[in-house]
């Protein structure tokens, strides 16, 4: 498999930018390769508004045009809404990996079209490369620690076609080195923690805000007990431990938040699956994923873990060898060989 690495000079790019150092070295990294660079900042939400004022000071520090896209009403549509939608029904979705194929990526290739510029870029850890098939696939990165393979594995081939990621060779502290040396204001700026929409934290006070009602239910014990109610499943999520508010004389774990409103927990040991239903799959090649063994990433900081897939009535059947802690509804399952992402899709449900 070769490196997709086959852009010529000059060559035109545009480059996502968030005003934060990740984004703001791949600027600088692209125009000392040679290419043309020219900058987007995305408006998700009024919560961004401080993101488009960094982006446009970082664009200034390094001479490059920067263009800003109003995407909240996309945004709204794609992302907020059905990510708050699965938590009232005790899901536990990944915004960023909604917005990524439906949002982000999409309007910065449109963008990119009316400019007539044909390459796109971000700050993300992953490399692509062209396979022996002539498919374009992610690639873990070289930091083991920052890879960001997993919240990319919902892009097309369109996408994955004409984007560079530099950053895919780069250690963080390399990074921030680079920003250091060219004095951008971003250079020490903390990574974000939180999801971009809800800066506090608080997701439960933001859905509550839009109106929405999550389900209501009850504590399960282990042996079947009625604890008592819960203060409604999206303060819950699968694997939970703290803030449970029970004194049961013992650890509990949330193991399963159930389609009526209640919630079964279980004691240490308990939350240990060993299969998992998989659908809402998507492949590099558009293609069904094939059976057999990968390597998987049930959530984007876990480590890959050895499973066997097989396709059965639309879904993926995922066993694991050994049973993985915690497997979450609404979080993503991602399969790998070889370091390459071969497909991926949305946990259904775990055994």
């Amino acid at each position: 498999m070769d490196g997709f690495n086959t852009f010529e000079k000059q060559d035109r790019v545009l480059v996502g930018m968030s005003g934060g150092v990740d984004s703001s070295v791949t600027v600088r990294i692209l125009q000392e390769q040679g290419f043309a660079v020219q900058g987007a900042v995305i408006r998700f939400s009024p919560a961004h508004d401080a993101a488009v004022a960094a982006a446009r000071d970082a664009a200034r520090s390094l001479g490059v045009e920067v263009h800003v896209i109003d995407a909240a009403e996309a945004f709204d549509r794609e992302v907020v809404t059905p990510f708050c939608r699965s938590y009232c029904e005790g899901r536990t979705p990944n915004p960023c990996i909604l917005c990524n194929p439906a949002v982000k990526f999409r309007l910065l290739a449109e963008k990119a079209d009316e400019l007539g510029i044909p390459y796109l870029a971000t700050g993300h850890y992953a490399r692509i490369e062209r396979c022996d098939d002539g498919v374009c696939r992610l690639h873990t990165a070289e930091s083991v620690a920052r890879d960001q393979s997993y919240m990319l594995y919902r892009l097309g081939r369109d996408i994955l076609e004409r984007l560079v990621l530099p950053l895919g060779e780069f250690e963080k502290s390399d990074v921030r080195d680079i920003a250091r040396d060219i004095e951008l204001n971003c250079a020490d700026t903390p990574d974000s923690m939180e999801i971009c929409f809800i800066p506090d934290g608080d997701y439960s006070a933001y859905i509550r805000a839009r109106g929405l009602t999550p389900k209501q239910g009850r504590f399960i014990g282990p042996d079947g007990e009625d604890l008592g109610p819960h203060l409604g499943v999206d303060h819950y999520t699968v694997g939970q431990r703290k803030g449970l508010g029970l004194s049961a004389g013992r650890p509990l774990f949330v193991r399963e938040i159930c389609p009526d409103g209640n919630i079964r927990l279980a004691e240490s040991g308990g939350e240990f699956n060993r299969r998992i239903s998989v659908d809402s799959v998507v492949t590099p090649d558009g293609l069904a994923l094939p059976d057999g063994e990968y390597l998987v990433k049930i959530r984007s900081a876990a480590r890959p873990t050895p499973c066997v897939v097989r396709s059965t009535d639309g879904l993926l059947a995922v066993d694991f060898p050994e049973p993985v802690r915690a497997p979450a509804p609404g979080q993503s399952a991602v399969f790998y060989r070889d370091g390459y992402v071969m497909g991926g899709g949305m946990i259904l449900s775990a055994e």
